[in-house]
């Protein structure tokens, strides 16, 4: 099957000798039945003519932001919505710093911030200033924001040095491409269910006991599931993030709402159970406000489990069913018994005691334990790159 039949690509070429590889990442992307469109920076003219891309390409070149003609058509913006996919190759580390920094200077910059597609990025400098302090964390950052990186790799430089800052070769790059349109095609026939949030327990109308949660880690995989092709439902506490674009939403309150909406989002291929669901309700609801001198005991009984519910439902159990520990101690061995408990297939934990990685916090340092096979554990990181790295495994394990 040709996973390019007809999709468009938005090829942004930056001003670096490896500019040259690019005509080859056209005539690869043509063969192959894609369309492909070029944004030039000021600098890649240096490198390579518009003339030798548009006859490639078979297409208008772009190149300045300022045109009255071309902005007449406001391209930064339709230019990002035409594509599939936006690759920029080679991107140099003057355009990594802009894209890093939110700077939109020129017409490419300014397309990447206003895109809503996947951004594949593939490198190409000298040794010295890939391997700087701060084009390493301008690449951290932009991974954050879910940008794909390809190499780059190792190799001879035009400067005559040896190490790693190549662009990676033209065909490897397509491959990568097609690779993610392959996943978007297969996984488009599949559906995720994600709860995250917390929920709330009222002990009258305007109290309840509650989890801390700010459902981050939640919504960032429901995000990537989205991103990856599967056909997403997101159950969610609630939160102050704003409902994902494209993502079937459903905003709850108590565990009971919660458990009600993920029986009726079954059957489902893939289920991650991140939310922090109350494990104690309210047994006596006062339906009026409790005043301050009036006497009352605060009774509690515990909650439906929906974790350990779904992972033992005979007929509509997931392929794949996660759950997340939150744990302030022994944390291996508290997820080790909650997995065996649970009859889950993984168990994902972290040491909420943590402050840099606990609730709230944009950062997560995760260890998943599998039924069938040793532990992962990982090294701090943004909790989209934790969702990365879940949703890899998922894709893996279910194709």
């Amino acid at each position: 099957m040709n996973y390019f039949e007809n999709k468009k690509i938005l090829l942004i070429i930056c001003g670096g000798i490896s500019a040259y590889k690019s005509l080859e990442l056209i005539r690869l992307f043509k063969k192959n039945g894609a369309r492909v469109k070029t944004i030039l920076t000021k600098n890649a003219k240096e490198f390579v003519t518009p003339l030798s891309v548009s006859s490639l390409s078979q297409e208008k070149v772009y190149d300045d932001i300022f045109s009255a003609e071309n902005e007449a058509e406001m391209d930064h913006i339709s230019l990002s919505r035409w594509a599939d996919a936006v690759l920029v190759a080679p991107i140099t580390a003057n355009t990594i710093s802009k894209v890093a920094s939110g700077n939109a200077e020129d017409l490419a910059s300014t397309v990447l911030l206003a895109s809503n597609k996947q951004i594949f990025l593939a490198p190409a400098m000298n040794v010295r200033m890939w391997e700087h302090p701060s084009t390493k964390e301008n690449i951290l950052k932009l991974k954050s924001f879910g940008y794909k990186i390809i190499g780059p790799e190792i190799g001879d430089m035009a400067c005559g040095e040896y190490g790693e800052g190549k662009m990676t070769e033209p065909n490897e790059i397509v491959i990568t491409l097609k690779n993610y349109f392959s996943n978007l095609d297969k996984n488009k026939k599949l559906k995720a269910l994600v709860t995250a949030g917390p929920t709330n327990e009222y002990i009258d109308p305007v109290r309840f006991i509650t989890n801390k949660s700010s459902g981050k880690q939640g919504y960032e995989i429901a995000k990537c599931l989205r991103d990856n092709g599967f056909d997403t439902t997101l159950i969610s506490g609630k939160t102050s993030i704003k409902p994902l674009d494209g993502v079937n939403f459903v905003s709850v309150e108590t565990a009971e709402e919660m458990f009600k909406e993920s029986l009726n989002n079954l059957p489902t291929d893939v289920a991650i159970f991140s939310a922090a669901v109350s494990d104690f309700k309210v047994k006596n609801y006062k339906s009026t406000k409790i005043k301050k001198n009036e006497e009352f005991n605060l009774e509690l009984e515990k909650n439906i489990d929906i974790l350990n519910h779904i992972s033992n439902h005979n007929s509509l159990r997931p392929k794949i069913t996660i759950g997340f520990a939150a744990e302030t101690n022994n944390l291996s061995t508290n997820a080790k018994e909650k997995l065996n408990e649970k009859n889950c297939d993984w168990i994902i934990a972290n040491d909420v005691s943590d402050q840099t990685i606990g609730f709230g916090s944009d950062f997560n340092k995760i260890s998943i334990f599998y039924k069938d096979k040793p532990e992962e554990n990982f090294e701090k990181m943004s909790k989209s790159l934790v969702a990365e790295e879940i949703v890899k495994r998922v894709i893996q394990q279910i194709n």
